[in-house]
């Protein structure tokens, strides 16, 4: 069988994938193509996320599709790695949204709360009646949660939440925040609910990246939260980095997704586009970069795909997660900006997807892990040496 050059597929990882993987990720780019593709740059240029698809991804079972419970799919995680790259063929603000409902909010949720808590929230959670966020980043944190400045105090029954949260994605549509703050014990884990006194957010305007997705400050003035509502088997700052975990597989997968779309059209202008006489493709130096293109992300592919396998067989270790997302996202970057130079002056335009793209992938590359905190975190593996 021929590689498929036009998907791009070169290495034929569709041959790597069970049957019910593969119509999972027909599904997913079914709903792609037909309803996010022919909205979405409209949704990006005047900063707005597409709620009224929310119904949609969750009756394609797109929340928490790994869990066997609480209404969820019980699917692969190469099939939910799938699912995360049609996603981000659409947009990167889409898969972001499912990320976080899924791997930030629904995972610590099932993992460390209590069963009121998981009954409570996560079969909503699955049919997309709610919505989470996820609260770890504070304004001057950044690269080192450990320094976090949000607290909670014990108040009889009560936590006492003090403090704010800074890019958090989903913010102002949350029915629930997991948030993180220190506590005399440690770092614990809150669910905190829309309309609790004391608990505000607002929305971050003016993005020149993931405009079509929601991102939200969150403010804690004497937030009383009850005991209930703490995740009980929450201990430490190692349960919010689990967190992190969950979701940087999924952007490991997601990024390939905006590579394969920028890929896409970059080789279908070059065989339009007549220069000096001849079809782009017809260049040596187009072609060049078009090869170079289909080998990184084929690359990329393999790379999720065995993170994937190792994931399901419960033999993954976070620095090969952050390789992962070192790897793809740098790659799917480095392919959009090279398919806008190749797109000339419709390049920079929002009918064309790469720019789009490629400003999305800023934010990828920056948040869940800059690229230098995953090159660190695999230097220390590499070395034993911890040079943060």
């Amino acid at each position: 069988m021929l590689p498929d050059t036009n998907a791009p597929d070169f290495m034929q990882l569709a041959e790597l994938l069970t049957e019910d993987e593969r119509q999972v990720q027909a599904a997913v780019a079914r709903f792609v193509d037909e309803r996010v593709l022919p909205i979405i740059p409209d949704c990006f240029e005047h900063e707005r996320f597409p709620t009224e698809l929310v119904p949609e991804m969750a009756a394609l079972g797109l929340f928490g599709p790994t869990f066997k419970d609480y209404g969820c799919a019980g699917l692969s995680n190469v099939a939910y790695g799938l699912i995360m790259q049609e996603l981000e063929r659409g947009d990167s603000g889409l898969r972001s949204f499912a990320s976080v409902q899924s791997a930030l909010v629904m995972y610590p949720i099932h993992r460390y709360g209590s069963d009121e808590q998981k009954q409570r929230w996560l079969p909503a959670m699955a049919k997309g009646e709610a919505i989470g966020c996820f609260g770890l980043t504070e304004p001057d944190g950044g690269s080192d949660p450990g320094t976090m400045k949000t607290h909670a105090k014990k108040a009889g029954g009560d936590w006492v939440l003090q403090g704010a949260k800074m890019w958090i994605t989903n913010g102002t549509v949350a029915d629930v925040a997991v948030v993180w703050a220190h506590t005399d014990d440690g770092v614990r884990g809150f669910l905190v609910e829309k309309g609790t006194p004391g608990y505000t957010a607002r929305d971050i305007r003016h993005k020149f990246s993931l405009r079509a997705s929601v991102t939200s400050e969150l403010s804690f003035d004497n937030c009383r939260v009850p005991e209930r509502n703490r995740l009980p088997l929450a201990d430490g700052l190692a349960a919010p980095l689990s967190c992190l975990t969950q979701a940087r597989y999924g952007i490991a997968w997601g990024a390939i997704g905006a590579a394969q779309a920028c890929y896409r059209e970059a080789l279908a202008f070059a065989r339009q586009r007549v220069l000096f006489g001849a079809a782009l493709v017809k260049k040596q130096i187009v072609q060049q970069r078009l090869a170079n293109m289909a080998r990184r992300i084929a690359t990329a592919q393999l790379l999720a795909w065995q993170l994937g396998r190792l994931k399901d067989a419960e033999k993954l270790h976070h620095t090969q997660v952050s390789l992962a997302k070192w790897n793809n996202v740098r790659m799917a970057l480095d392919v959009a900006r090279d398919a806008r130079d190749l797109l000339g002056a419709g390049g920079i335009t929002v009918e064309q997807c790469p720019v789009r793209h490629m400003l999305n992938l800023e934010s990828v590359i920056t948040y869940e892990g800059t690229e230098t905190i995953h090159q660190l975190i695999v230097g220390r593996q590499i070395t034993g040496e911890d040079a943060f």
